[in-house]
């Protein structure tokens, strides 16, 4: 089959779908892509973490810095910080931030912080970062080119504005058609390739390629195309969440990282935006009613922004299957997104998997049909790996934990932890997690994430390791680039108020003068 795969059909709108469209506009130029949406199928909107690698997409796409700060009311992510979830007591709390620990070898690093700074989090010990974090700082001066910053950051942002922005950018510079319409079903050919999709308008729309964008419902990949699904609830035991968004007053302070914050049965999540907080509840409907979610979602709210009116707030439940697809990429579909599976949203791994799924499609895409089986095959093969690793990490916060509500126990049931992970756990008995664990090409978690976790949640360091002078002045070293930086950053807050001020139009800023 010599087909040459020349057009590109997105079914489903979205930060996936939109997100879609842009990469393989810009980075593939002679593709004719059309994204079919919906119009009156509201998008899920409360995505709103990002990794590191969103600087790289936005540069690829060709959206400014500044433009998508503005459009999307971001702010930005210098890690997660985690609270209560080790005992639930006052002062637990630690910090995955996403700058590495300091050079050299982690044995020796380990020694040095046990035997120079035992009172000090891992974190802090390893990463001037966590100084910035502990300050509301940000990780950029204004003047600084687009994307760069004086330690590693992602964005919070705004999911329906950041889909809006996406789309804008896609119809109006990249040469993306959207089409306004509900999907009904397919055309197939003889080898059972997708030929086109019919609307519930009345058109046919063909394509050499489809990509399923459409979340939760699946309607190619699930729906039409019957690829199964694999259940991974009994690993990872949360199915819903209550969200809500909080407005603040001008002028408070930014955190500079997701907040989690455990709870009884699940977490809180609390993402500072310029003029709101996204805050919600995380938990398992085999532990807790949605009630109670209700109850200690109302009781975070009061204890951490007393000023807000909670009788005006009504959370959002979302409800979710755990797992992910037995195949991502079948015939010539592929799902992106949602669509693909979903694993609760701890360590924000959804966007960032849209992303990793567009970098393999467009730097691996099929010049024919003849060729794509073999990026099949390699794309499933890959992301069963990238799935299978999300959710052992993701286990990791929760094996470790020395809670004894019922959830925590479960949690630690050996029945319930992957024999991967249960290995790992032993081997980092005897030495520090490092790239031999995870040797892939863009591990979303690696090992320096891993150690973050691990010794953030008191996890006992190889009882063989030695400082050496080199390891100690290494960490003297951060201490002082902590020190640095801390005086030579803005807050979180100085930096977006600023950048407000000189986005406003002269006439608004004298007509409100």
């Amino acid at each position: 089959m010599k087909r040459q795969i020349g057009r590109v059909v997105i079914v489903g709108g979205g930060t996936a779908g939109w997100l879609s469209a842009c990469v393989l506009a810009a980075r593939l130029p002679d593709l004719s892509i059309t994204l079919v949406e919906a119009p009156d199928i509201p998008t899920i909107g409360v995505g709103e973490g990002t990794w590191p690698t969103m600087r790289s997409t936005l540069a690829s796409i060709g959206i400014t810095e500044a433009e998508f700060l503005a459009e999307c009311d971001a702010s930005f992510k210098q890690g997660s910080r985690f609270d209560g979830w080790v005992t639930g007591e006052p002062r637990d709390s630690y910090l995955h931030p996403f700058n590495l620990p300091a050079d050299g070898p982690m044995d020796a690093l380990l020694a040095a912080w046990r035997s120079a700074a035992p009172d000090l989090p891992f974190a802090a010990a390893m990463t001037a970062q966590a100084q910035l974090c502990s300050r509301d700082l940000a990780p950029r001066q204004r003047f600084m080119p687009d994307y760069a910053g004086a330690a590693n950051y992602a964005y919070h942002l705004d999911a329906g504005k950041f889909a809006a922005l996406l789309a804008r950018h896609a119809t109006t510079r990249l040469g993306v058609t959207r089409i306004a319409a509900h999907v009904t079903g397919l055309e197939r050919i003889d080898n059972r390739d997708i030929a086109a999709v019919r609307t519930q308008e009345g058109e046919r729309i063909a394509g050499e390629l489809f990509l399923d964008c459409t979340g939760h419902a699946a309607l190619l990949i699930g729906g039409e195309l019957g690829v199964g699904w694999i259940e991974r609830s009994d690993v990872s035991f949360n199915d819903r969440a209550l969200a809500l968004q909080v407005p603040t007053e001008p002028g408070c302070a930014i955190a500079s990282q997701t907040v989690g914050t455990a709870h009884e049965a699940g977490w809180i999540w609390d993402i500072a935006l310029p003029h709101r907080r996204g805050i919600g509840c995380v938990y398992s409907s085999r532990f807790m009613d949605d009630t109670r979610a209700d109850e200690v979602l109302r009781k975070y709210v009061a204890r951490h922004l007393p000023e807000a009116n909670l009788t005006a707030l009504a959370p959002r439940k979302l409800a979710f299957a755990t797992g992910h697809r037995a195949e991502f990429w079948h015939r010539n579909c592929i799902s992106i997104g949602l669509s693909a599976g979903f694993i609760e949203p701890l360590e924000a791994s959804a966007i960032v998997l849209i992303e990793l799924s567009l970098r393999a499609l467009a730097e691996n895409f099929p010049a024919s049909r003849g060729a794509m089986d073999i990026h099949m095959k390699r794309f499933n093969e890959l992301f069963r790996y990238r799935w299978d690793r999300i959710v052992e990490f993701l286990k990791l916060h929760y094996v470790l934990s020395q809670r004894s509500e019922p959830y925590w126990v479960a949690q630690r049931d050996p029945a319930t932890i992957p024999p991967r992970l249960a290995e790992q756990i032993q081997l980092w008995r005897d030495q520090p997690p490092s790239n031999w664990d995870f040797p892939q090409v863009d591990e979303i978690f690696s090992a320096a994430s891993q150690q973050y976790v691990l010794y953030g949640m008191g996890f006992a360091p190889p009882a063989n390791c030695a400082a050496s002078p080199a390891a100690l002045a290494r960490l003297a070293e951060v201490r002082e680039q902590g020190r640095a930086l801390a005086s030579a950053l803005p807050t979180n807050r100085t930096y977006f108020d600023n950048l407000a001020a000189a986005s406003t139009p002269v006439a608004v800023m004298e007509k409100t003068a």
